[in-house]
């Protein structure tokens, strides 16, 4: 999802989801955070600025800057120190809020790899080239990413599991994505 700092549709001002607070660390403040990017060293690095955001990724108005300090792996997730969060009681407060970067200052997707918010809008096809529909948007849940699919064949949408088994190939240039959906699953 990307979404705008202050709603302005600037751009430069586009934030894209980065990670997710899962809890407190220490007394210090530091926060433990499961990323949501394939390159945490490069998104948490000293110096870099984040925002906070709600559980659905949309920027909490009277959130601050956050100015990365330092960050490190920690088992399954990262560690990461923000010069505005001073101690345990402050970092308890961003628990389960999602972190915002811009999108600007973000390394570019690898060869196999996108953005999530670059699906939105790409028409989906069957692997036989049947139409499907289009992207409308999609969610970060506990069992995996979901893709909501506005339906040409009815009214309403379906959920595809943004899954290799699923959604076989993705074309941003073409602007399509090709499914292989289980029996049911567009029903």
């Amino acid at each position: 999802m990307t979404t705008s700092i202050g709603g302005g549709g600037n751009p430069a001002d586009e934030l894209a989801i980065v990670g997710r607070i899962r809890k407190a660390h220490g007394i210090r403040g530091e926060l433990v955070v499961e990323p949501y990017t394939n390159e945490p060293a490069a998104v948490f690095a000293a110096g870099r600025r984040l925002f906070g955001g709600n559980a659905d990724g949309r920027p909490l108005p009277q959130s601050p800057a956050l100015t990365v300090r330092r960050a490190s792996p920690h088992k399954d997730g990262w560690i990461v120190r923000v010069d505005e969060i001073a101690d345990r009681t402050a970092a308890e407060a961003w628990r389960e809020r999602t972190l915002l970067a811009p999108l600007a200052e973000l390394p570019p997707p690898g060869d196999d790899e996108v953005y999530l918010h670059d699906l939105v809008g790409l028409r989906v096809q069957r692997v036989d080239g049947t139409a499907v529909g289009a992207v409308v948007d999609y969610y970060e849940m506990p069992h995996g990413i979901m893709l909501e699919v506005r339906l040409d064949a009815r009214d309403g949408t379906a959920l595809v599991p943004y899954r290799p088994e699923i959604v076989t190939v993705v074309d941003t240039g073409a602007r399509t994505l090709t499914i292989d959906p289980p029996e049911g699953l567009l029903e």
